[in-house]
């Protein structure tokens, strides 16, 4: 945690931040439970510190959220996690004094709580010294059931929207449940929480909204952007992720109703990398839509005008960093989500070097890729110099895809990143790019215009550079056609073919079609989840390259390690350690990624590797380096596991 100044100070000796003081000032008209605990989570039985008279009237047990005063030290959990489940919401904070805070909470308030609700799990003495009694069924359950039951719930929906609204719903009324859920059944639960269910969420999110999971920014807001932050409850911020809605997946502007985009990836790095969910803040920033379904729509949530652009966009986006790191200090990570291009490169490469900014689309989509091709090398053998890469797209993820590529083999052959870059060709949409079009291209298109004949067609353009590896990133569905897989077949005994656009509608081809045409010979990875394929009596699983691999990972190993700046060197060091977590198993089945059953300690994996480099790079900030990165990004990580009260 970073200390803002005097006010810092002023609210944690006070005892109380702004919004439990306002809260404490209500009357007490029924009895309340009021723990007092320091910031690591431990009781107080002689506390000398004063709270406000409101308090001094109440005459109730005192629920204190730990069920031994002697705290352990946190070791790791399987799969991640700690046996301590109080540690971890402090491990990664910095603790120069000792805030108090007072909690308040009783009876059916209790129970509207979802971070401290634990439904039918409230035990029998629990109920009677927190004012239950009778407010629940007389049953009780262990954790354990409540998600066979929660599983056995969702599983009745066929409709996989419906289903993110159940989950949604369990998230604002329990939330570790929720974790607890997501994390036990991953696999089932990621497609709904993310891609490609939560594509169609912010389609209809004005439609389904009910409850803010975030904050809301928008032009009316310029000059009170400080202001908004603070409204936010939680002041522990670690993780914001940021998004202006305007191309959300393949599917788009969707302005405000974007909002999903943060909240399913915050759902992520709380699940997959084990950031508590108090640390994580997301974020909309609300400029217009030109989206004119949009702006027609009676439920639509957002400003009803066009899209602002040039100085009054810069000017709030500028309002808005310098407000985060005001309010939240040097070592808050910022990710930008679903900008578009020519906002999300301005934007990396204007805060790269001032705060601690990452871009998923454009890094975090490179690191998953670059990780699965280094897997692929296992398969078809070679360097990744030995081979050529042909991109459909040069956009953000595509770009950003094709630079960490290069500089991968750079680093591997200690070749100039001028001469890695020939081995790869991009497509967009107006054909091959060439340096006859250099005058005309984009400024982060302009280093993979090479020298060759213009080519319009993309099948063309892969019957003339014949790459190994096919990487799709346009966003545009079904664009790897019949003609294109057998054409990569023709001159590779083993293609690799990536098709990474999202949702799954957008992906440029489906498993079957890649498998079938390819005639059982492709290596195949996808943005969205496919189900296995049977060919010829075989049957081949893909896949699925998805960035929620890498940022997890990624930003526990930014937090743990206090980094201060995001550096290229991190984001290829994440690709190897995800790619050291294939097996031979994994790679006899035909996968070049790891299941994502064991996504937590991958990401203790990741965690520790970026927090090396950051160490070895002079950007960590947490000193001394911990001996074992690996042992201590598990202790760190958040464990859904519920507190006893007493």
């Amino acid at each position: 945690m970073s200390l803002n100044g005097s006010s810092f100070v002023k609210n944690s000796i006070s005892g109380v931040s702004r919004t439990q003081s306002q809260s404490l000032r209500l009357q007490v008209r029924r009895p309340m439970v009021v723990a007092m605990v320091n910031s690591n989570g431990r009781s107080e039985r002689n506390v000398g510190v004063s709270v406000d008279g409101a308090v001094k009237d109440v005459n109730a047990p005192v629920a204190v959220e730990v069920a031994d005063s002697d705290i352990k030290k946190p070791t790791a959990a399987v799969g991640g996690g700690v046996e301590d489940v109080y540690g971890e919401d402090s491990a990664t904070e910095d603790h120069f004094i000792t805030p108090w805070s007072v909690s308040v909470a009783s009876g059916y308030s209790l129970l509207r709580d979802p971070h401290h609700n634990k439904g039918l799990a409230f035990t029998e003495k629990e109920r009677d010294a927190h004012y239950l009694r009778g407010l629940l069924p007389p049953v009780v359950v262990n954790h354990d059931l409540q998600v066979k039951k929660m599983m056995h719930n969702i599983r009745q929906y066929e409709i996989p929207l419906q289903r993110y609204q159940a989950m949604m719903d369990l998230q604002e009324k329990n939330e570790r449940l929720f974790y607890k859920l997501l994390i036990e059944n991953v696999e089932e639960l990621l497609p709904i929480v993310y891609t490609p269910t939560v594509g169609e969420a912010c389609q209809k999110y004005g439609t389904i909204f009910k409850n803010p999971q975030g904050l809301y920014i928008s032009l009316k807001d310029k000059g009170r952007v400080l202001e908004i932050l603070k409204n936010w409850p939680q002041k522990k911020i670690q993780v914001i992720v940021v998004t202006d809605g305007e191309r959300i997946l393949g599917l788009g502007d969707l302005g405000c109703q974007g909002m999903g985009i943060p909240v399913g990836k915050l759902s992520l790095y709380t699940a997959l990398g084990g950031i508590r969910p108090s640390a994580c803040l997301p974020i909309t920033i609300d400029v217009g839509t030109n989206n004119e379904k949009m702006l027609n729509d009676e439920f639509y949530i957002g400003l009803r005008q066009r899209r602002a652009s040039g100085k009054e966009y810069a000017d709030l986006m500028n309002e808005f960093m310098s407000a985060v790191k005001q309010n939240y200090g040097e070592k808050v990570l910022i990710q930008f989500e679903d900008f578009a291009n020519h906002n999300a490169f301005d934007l990396l490469e204007k805060y790269r070097t001032t705060h601690l900014v990452f871009n998923d689309d454009i890094q975090g989509t490179a690191s998953v890729v670059l990780a699965g091709l280094i897997s692929a090398l296992k398969l078809v053998g070679g360097s990744l110099a030995d081979h050529k890469f042909l991109f459909l797209g040069a956009g953000e993820a595509g770009t950003g895809i094709a630079e960490l590529i290069a500089l991968e083999i750079s680093k591997q052959t200690n070749a100039p990143l001028e001469e890695t870059r020939k081995k790869i060709w991009l497509v967009d949409s107006k054909g091959l790019i060439v340096g006859s079009r250099l005058d005309s291209l984009q400024h982060f298109k302009k280093p993979w215009a090479h020298d060759h004949e213009p080519v319009n067609a993309f099948l063309d353009a892969v019957k003339s550079i014949k790459p190994t590896v096919l990487i799709g990133s346009s966003g545009a569905g079904q664009t790897f056609t019949k003609e294109v897989v057998e054409a990569m077949s023709s001159f590779n005994e083993k293609p690799i073919i990536l098709a990474l656009s999202n949702p799954t509608s957008q992906s440029e081809c489906t498993a079957e079609q890649a498998y079938t045409w390819s005639e059982g010979r492709a290596i195949f990875a996808s943005g969205s989840p496919f189900a296995p394929v049977e060919y010829n009596g075989k049957v081949y699983v893909s896949g699925q390259s998805n960035n929620a691999y890498i940022f997890p990972g990624f930003g526990l190993g930014l937090i743990i390690s206090g980094a201060i700046r995001v550096h290229d060197d991190m984001l290829l060091a994440a690709s190897e350690a995800l790619a050291e977590q294939v097996t031979q198993e994994h790679f006899d089945n035909g996968l070049i990624y790891p299941p994502f059953t064991n996504i937590r300690k991958i990401s203790a994996h990741i965690a520790a590797r970026v927090a090396s480099k950051a160490y070895e790079l002079g950007l960590a900030s947490r000193l001394p380096q911990p001996e074992n990165l690996v042992a201590y990004a598990e202790s760190c990580m958040y464990s859904p596991k519920y507190r006893n009260y007493r």
